[in-house]
């Protein structure tokens, strides 16, 4: 299947975290058909990550198949793939497919395509995967740099937050206790926190991303919660502390996500960048030395104008073909 044509299969999978099944086993199917030995990796449920490999696979290219909600099918133009995941992250896997089996027509045999679940949640896929490591010294991970290979990404510290109050009616506040203001304070400290920077990834960041709560206008709240992410550049044990601090005794708490920062190296020959987002790298240390690259923008990315150019997809065919080259002589010489 040509590339663009893959790339708007895959779009055209409903595969918003959760519900990744029918894409894996499209790909299942399609990878051993072009004759790779296909492994499938139970996650949860019917949801499996997807090994496809040839030979003793010293060199993997990875990304993930679930993309966020809502679905958007895909469409095109000229110069753009449009749809949800064409740019984060299927039209990525697609290039890595026909990276494949370009390295398959050169005569490359030890390498190996992973294709992860639950990416853009809680990397619970490639915590799977990295239970069930191949042995390979290098991994190549897709994500949208820009086709830049990069150097470093911010890491991950979510909080889920949850304040309590007394339901009461609007009109007699006193006989109540408002959980939304309870959490607004909670919240509001929270945002008043210095955070830590780094040389190289910059500053540590939070987004509050999800807040809940309350049952009417004329209703005083009797609960609440909020979802808080920060996008860390050091390790978040201190941060948690912090936020522990501020939060104890206020309202209910629970980390739910802590993933590293990842600092990876330079190659000669590749444009270099630093990304904010975090990846499955964290949690695939068993698969050997990270590199990262991927065609489009993060910019694009999780938005309703989601694309990818249909140029950066064959630059990045070309670009994941030398890195697994240049990995697999690597691979060879240790």
């Amino acid at each position: 299947m040509e590339l663009f044509e893959l790339t708007k299969r895959l779009v055209n999978f409903n595969s918003v975290t959760g519900n990744e099944q029918g894409c894996g086993e499209f790909l299942r199917c399609y990878l051993a058909e072009q004759g790779y030995q296909v492994e499938v990796q139970p996650v949860e449920g019917k949801r499996s990550n997807i090994f496809a490999f040839m030979g003793q696979p010293r060199v993997v290219l990875s990304t993930h198949m679930d993309t966020v909600p809502p679905f958007v099918p895909a469409s095109e133009d000229d110069k753009f793939i449009y749809g949800r995941g064409s740019c984060d992250a299927k039209g990525i896997l697609a290039a890595q497919v026909e990276a494949g089996r370009r390295l398959t027509a050169m005569g490359e045999r030890n390498f190996g395509l992973l294709f992860l679940v639950g990416e853009e949640t809680l990397s619970d896929g490639a915590r799977a995967a990295n239970d069930r490591a191949a042995g390979s010294a290098f991994i190549i991970n897709g994500e949208p740099t820009g086709n830049k290979l990069a150097i470093g990404s911010k890491g991950i510290l979510r909080v889920d937050v949850w304040a309590r109050g007394r339901m009461a009616h609007s009109a007699y506040p006193h006989l109540g206790e408002s959980a939304i203001d309870k959490l607004l304070d909670a919240l509001n400290d929270l945002r008043g926190m210095p955070l830590p920077k780094h040389p190289v990834l910059g500053d540590t960041t939070m987004n509050l991303g999800v807040i809940q709560g309350g049952r009417a206008a004329n209703v005083v709240p009797d609960e609440a919660s909020a979802q808080v992410l920060f996008r860390t550049v050091v390790d978040s044990d201190a941060l948690e502390r912090e936020v522990a601090r501020r939060l104890k005794g206020r309202c209910e708490f629970k980390f739910v996500r802590s993933t590293p920062p990842l600092m990876m190296e330079r190659l000669d020959g590749f444009e270099t960048e630093v990304v904010a987002f975090t990846t499955d790298l964290p949690n695939l240390t068993r698969w050997g030395k990270p590199l990262l690259l991927g065609p489009g923008s993060i910019d694009v990315a999780h938005t309703a104008n989601e694309r990818i150019g249909k140029e950066e997809l064959l630059r990045a065919v070309e670009l994941y073909v030398r890195l697994a080259q240049a990995s697999l002589a690597r691979a060879a010489e240790h």
